[in-house]
């Protein structure tokens, strides 16, 4: 018998939408977000949307981004963004309260915490050791 991906042990596609939406509404709401908030277009429902089904296959569910879109290239479509690690820090810190906030399971958290920071870290284009 296979292993559980993650996906599944977060509950599959409906928790990764409420996830998805814990994260922006905390952005939204947090005055600690407001700068991450800042970047983002007026209106966050493609943002939510993109999210959602990057997520969902990045954890190994169905790959809706990689249908819709194509192969993510993170970076790349992060380029004009100016990333450095304040962004980076917020944007983690955001997820993780989202994570919490909807309980994933602690391991499964810590997990998804480590993998998210490395992945974050990598999309920062300022900031950068010389």
């Amino acid at each position: 018998m296979s292993e559980a991906t993650p996906f599944d042990s977060i509950g599959g596609e409906g928790a990764v939408r409420a996830l998805v939406d814990a994260f922006y509404d905390l952005m939204e709401l947090e005055p600690r977000f407001a700068h991450l908030r800042g970047l983002h277009p007026a209106s966050l429902e493609g943002s939510r949307d993109k999210l959602h089904w990057f997520l969902c296959g990045w954890l190994g569910g169905p790959d809706h981004y990689v249908e819709r879109f194509g192969h993510p290239r993170l970076r790349a479509r992060h380029l004009p963004f100016s990333i450095g690690i304040r962004e980076r820090d917020d944007w983690l810190a955001c997820m993780a309260a989202a994570m919490e906030q909807v309980q994933v399971p602690p391991a499964l958290r810590a997990r998804l915490v480590g993998s998210l920071a490395n992945t974050a870290d990598w999309m920062r284009n300022r900031g950068q050791p010389a």
